[in-house]
């Protein structure tokens, strides 16, 4: 039988021999056999991943952590040492599952997807890298291993999300989305080298297990100021969370997440369910004993996932774009899942409720939304386009993709007893229980305005008449490819919730925490009817504006009659506008203009002042040393002459 170690060496290596032989050797003429050894190899980390789960969770060992294999990677000063390994506890064990299972599904579907693309070898060998740098991220034993993957991640990002090179757009977005997470990153790794600076370690299970109390006694000197130990982890905390907030595209960096779309959908579908954007939840799920004890460092979390949650699902209800909807979707579920960490303070006690809910919507929502962005880039590769305006009447034409769609709409939108439902009630009962009430009020107005963007998009895609001349020519048909993985997402968006929510509340909790209570609250069973109620009554003014027999789809869709505060809101609250303006504007037409023009004429001024002057001062040496004897005695004689008028010269 296979150890769990030979399996934790798979998982990891099988992605990334994928990458190197693909881009080596099949990726440029041999499109199939890169995409068949992309599967296989994605596959067995698949199905490793769920062996490995399996062991664990059925042992007596779990919920304990352990650490399968480590090496010593970089000696630092002292006994700081940064190490690469693998670590196994509840919370690694589902990322593996989740993202190997994800990264075959996303694999099968880009054989129908990327069929006819000259690229479709490179496409396959970089989707393996973008596989191999989240699970070296998640498995990761400490900052310092975490940080190389987070940055691979980074990279992969930017090279999937500009794939299409020959596109202006998708440029842009590719070099938008890795400016702004390398501006998060600058932060994230000033964290790192403070918190280990302070604390003499990298290691999670170090970080975890300190209290803050032991701190306080000590200074340390940052070269502007001294503060004590404990205001410096402190601060590192909140830097450390910077990271995160731009790799998971909180409010207001979240800006680049909705332009990724410009790349291939099966990217958009393996970033927004289980690589790129959960990373910045993930980091802050992975730290939190060490977020819990710095101070405010949980507010803060909360109240930037709360308003984003907001802000994205009130952007979504107005778009066309499908894939921005789902996108603006995506924003708001990373909310939710960030504010339920934070919101698991209450005065000094932790509640756990809000850390499980969190990480169990983590798990739930990777199927659904996967399964979401398949199926629009399904929609798309038949209709030609990713605006709403264009389709409807799809309901006979893709019967299967109809059916998988309504399950995935109904796991969002929290309806029992799909999957969504368990998770999302479990964050609205831990803002509750940690009386946060307008937070838990703004939460619950999000899962009635969740289910109505997206029933709106259900009903304006599938229901009504055809609105796009290849559906009323019948020219639109379901490609097994695509459909396959749609199909057997469908399963855990629809039962995943029911299946695993005991599994969830028995082994996930955060580790050891040095506050006073470490507690599970009682329940408030009112809240999933209120929760239910809700999304019900959003699902029927969809189906009133979208779906009715009489409704008006051309004024519904119509976005230039509208009031001013709807077309704020369809711009996105003209926050791309405002980026533009700031970053063209001021940083490249003010801050970048003046230094170049400093750059120009100042600094190279001088240094084309030094090059001309020693160069005539050579030309000036090298006459002198002609070897012309009248030159020599001229100078002789004007040496005399100013030595006999200027005093005596010094020999």
């Amino acid at each position: 039988m296979i150890s769990d170690i030979t399996l934790g060496y798979l998982i990891l290596l099988l992605p990334l021999f994928s990458f190197v032989v693909n881009g080596l050797f099949l990726g440029n003429c041999k499109a199939k056999a890169a995409a068949a050894f992309a599967i296989a190899c994605n596959g067995l980390a698949a199905v490793s991943a769920i062996i490995i789960a399996i062991h664990y969770f059925c042992s007596d060992f779990a919920p304990q952590k352990a650490i399968l294999f480590e090496y010593a990677f970089i000696p630092f000063a002292g006994e700081l040492v940064a190490k690469i390994g693998m670590l196994i506890d509840p919370l690694s064990t589902m990322m593996l599952v989740v993202v190997t299972f994800i990264s075959l599904m996303v694999n099968i579907y880009s054989v129908g997807y990327m069929r006819e693309d000259r690229a479709e070898g490179r496409f396959f060998s970089l989707l393996s890298l973008f596989s191999f740098s989240m699970l070296g991220l998640v498995v990761a034993t400490n900052l310092f291993q975490m940080f190389i993957f987070w940055e691979l991640v980074g990279v992969s990002s930017y090279l999937l999300i500009g794939f299409w090179y020959h596109k202006p757009s998708a440029v842009s977005a590719s070099k938008q989305a890795f400016i702004l997470t390398r501006f998060a990153d600058s932060f994230f790794l000033l964290g790192i080298v403070l918190v280990s600076y302070v604390v003499g370690s990298f290691d999670f299970s170090t970080l975890n297990e300190l209290s803050l109390g032991a701190f306080k006694s000590s200074a340390i000197n940052l070269g502007l100021c001294t503060v004590s130990r404990a205001d410096a982890l402190i601060l590192g905390s909140i830097m450390i969370f910077t990271g995160g907030w731009g790799k998971s595209a909180m409010f207001p960096m979240h800006i680049w997440l909705p332009n990724a779309m410009e790349g291939p959908t099966p990217v958009s579908s393996i970033i927004h369910s289980a690589t790129m954007v959960v990373a910045g939840v993930y980091l802050v799920a992975r730290l939190f004993p060490f977020f819990a004890i710095c101070g405010n460092a949980l507010t803060l979390i909360m109240w930037v996932g709360a308003f984003t949650m907001v802000f994205a699902a009130v952007i979504a209800c107005t778009q066309k774009d499908i894939k921005r909807i789902l996108a603006y979707s995506t924003l708001s579920q990373l909310g939710y899942m960030m504010f339920a960490l934070g919101a698991c303070k209450i005065n000094m006690v932790v509640a756990v409720t809000g850390w499980t809910a969190s990480t169990f919507h983590i798990f739930t929502h990777a199927f659904f939304k996967c399964s979401l962005f398949l199926i629009a880039g399904s929609l798309i590769h038949q209709v030609h386009t990713n605006d709403l305006d264009a389709m409807g009447g799809l309901r006979k034409k893709m019967p299967i993709t109809y059916v998988c769609t309504l399950i995935s709409v109904l796991a969002i939108s929290g309806i029992p007893p799909f999957s969504g439902f368990f998770s999302k009630d479990e964050i609205l009962l831990a803002a509750f229980q940690g009386h946060h009430y307008v937070v838990f009020a703004l939460a619950l107005l999000t899962s009635g305005l969740t289910t109505f963007y997206m029933f709106r998009l259900f009903f304006l895609a599938f229901h009504g008449n055809p609105r796009h001349e290849g559906v009323k020519a019948g020219h639109v048909h379901e490609d097994f490819a695509m459909t396959l993985p749609i199909a057997v997402l469908a399963v855990p968006a629809l039962l995943s919730g029911i299946l695993c929510k005991g599994l969830f509340e028995k082994f996930f909790t955060p580790g050891r925490l040095h506050v006073p209570q470490l507690m599970r609250l009682a329940e408030a069973h009112w809240i999933p009817f209120a929760a239910v109620g809700v999304a019900i009554v959003a699902l029927l003014l969809a189906w009133f504006l979208y779906a009715r027999p009489k409704a008006n789809i051309e004024r519904a869709l119509d976005s230039t009659n509208r009031s001013g505060i709807y077309k704020v809101i369809y711009h996105k609250f003209y926050f791309d506008e405002m980026y533009y303006t700031v970053v063209r504007q001021f940083i490249f037409g003010g801050v970048a203009r003046v230094s170049r023009a400093f750059n120009d004429y100042v600094i190279e001024g001088l240094l084309a002042f030094s090059v001309w002057f020693i160069h005539k001062l050579g030309d000036l040496v090298r006459t002198a040393q002609a070897g012309y004897l009248p030159f020599y005695l001229g100078t002789l004689i004007v040496g005399v002459l100013l030595w006999r008028f200027f005093g005596q010269l010094p020999l």
